[in-house]
């Protein structure tokens, strides 16, 4: 049975992007409100993904019976 963490986005999703542009702009423009925001983005989606992958083997350690 294939496990559903193969439909879970990597941590190198379109949001993760976003917040590396929104890093990368706000460094090279010295705007560090939005240096902290594409941080925050990559952060967010890191958490995401990490609370993904608990839930997957959750479900797949309570589908063994």
């Amino acid at each position: 049975m294939p496990s559903s963490t193969e439909n879970v986005k990597s941590p190198s999703s379109a949001e993760d992007l976003k917040g590396r542009i929104k890093e990368a702009a706000g460094d090279l423009t010295g705007n560090d409100s939005l240096k902290q925001e594409g941080q925050l983005d990559q952060a967010s989606e890191k958490l995401k993904h990490g609370i993904d992958k608990v839930a997957d083997k959750a479900k797949e350690l309570l589908s063994r019976d």
